[in-house]
């Protein structure tokens, strides 16, 4: 074969032509944009890497995704109040009545809150107890001392004067009179001067009873509430029909209402006494009313109760009426002012309390 169909041939080089833009009717110039230079770099603190650290350490906490919800099938929840925890509520510890009861001789009618007899118990053992107005006289009087306070003048009252006496050949009196005056002073008589005999703050107002004296006066005293003669002659007022003392169910003592007192106690007929001691409220005669106790009030029925559940809110706003437990009684509560026979109303549990009372 000849030579030239051996070589190679070599293929010219074309030079690619760079194509201009169509330049179109309305078009813009691209705008070239403009550098902005880099900000300066800020010094990191050692305080900022550490705290970048341990912020790459804590694990970050994830939402939870909400599920998405139809249109009409969403329920919508209420939001529930938060339950407040019922504290326990301490109840009172009742009072347990004794089983040890000693009935006496004596027997009442037993009354319902209406009005009517439920059926007749036995009176304890103390009202059968020996009539002693001697002692309740005494015990009275002894309350009534004890609570008396010391009083007197003060030690150099009417003798703060700088004094001298003339004597006689004067023709005046002879007082004790300011030097340098004519003015009469210290002496009793005169104007501004101390008292002849005044009462001593250091006396003692006191008297003593010896205490088996006092428990006898008390238990009489009682005794003499079931006594209706004695009852009547210290004033109250009651019907013929009620039985002294008067003993009523154990649900009266849980009344509240003052309306609803009265209306039982005018059930019971003793009503009368309420008002009589509500008419006799009177101004007290001498220097007392000036004193902080002007009026004097009359003496009504006295409410024994086991424990205190309502009755002393109901029956305490009542003209004269006092209420109180066997714990509490004494002498001057049963016959006050040492006039023995107090119009009373016992209920059925006070009236087993005193029966368990020991050494009657």
């Amino acid at each position: 074969m000849p030579e030239s169909d051996s070589t190679p041939v070599k293929k010219p080089k074309v030079k690619a032509v760079k194509s201009s833009p169509v330049k179109t009717a309305g078009a813009k110039k691209p705008v070239a944009k403009k550098t902005v230079p880099a900000a300066p770099k800020k010094k990191i603190k050692t305080k900022d890497i550490k705290k970048a650290k341990v912020a790459k350490l804590k694990p970050k906490k994830v939402k939870p995704k909400k599920k998405p919800v139809k249109v009409g099938t969403a329920k919508i929840k209420k939001k529930k109040k938060p339950v407040k925890k019922e504290e326990e509520k301490k109840e009172p510890e009742k009072r347990i009545i004794p089983d040890k009861y000693e009935p006496g001789s004596l027997k009442v009618n037993l009354y319902s809150t209406k009005g009517k007899i439920v059926r007749e118990i036995p009176l304890p053992k103390v009202f059968d107890t020996e009539f002693r107005p001697d002692l309740i006289r005494r015990d009275v009087k002894a309350s009534q001392a004890n609570r008396r306070q010391r009083y007197g003048p003060a030690e150099m009252a009417g003798m703060r004067h700088a004094v001298s006496q003339w004597g006689k050949g004067r023709g005046t009196a002879r007082v004790q009179r300011m030097t340098q005056e004519n003015t009469a002073a210290e002496s009793p008589p005169n104007v501004g001067g101390r008292r002849a005999h005044p009462p001593r703050p250091e006396h003692h107002w006191t008297l003593k009873i010896n205490f088996k004296e006092r428990r006898k006066a008390r238990n009489t005293a009682l005794a003499t509430t079931a006594i209706p003669e004695l009852v009547r002659k210290r004033g109250h007022k009651f019907s013929k029909k009620v039985t002294v003392p008067i003993v009523v169910e154990d649900n009266f003592a849980k009344i509240i209402r003052t309306k609803n007192v009265i209306r039982v106690l005018e059930r019971l007929k003793v009503y009368d006494d309420v008002e009589r001691a509500r008419d006799g409220v009177h101004v007290r005669v001498g220097r007392g009313k000036m004193r902080g106790r002007r009026y004097k009030k009359p003496k009504s029925v006295l409410i024994i109760v086991p424990e205190f559940e309502g009755i002393e809110r109901g029956a305490s706003n009542l003209p004269g009426v006092e209420i109180v437990t066997p714990e509490h009684l004494n002498t001057e509560l049963l016959a006050p002012g040492g006039d023995p026979g107090r119009l009373t109303i016992f209920t059925e549990s006070a009236v087993k309390v005193i029966g368990a009372w020991e050494n009657v």
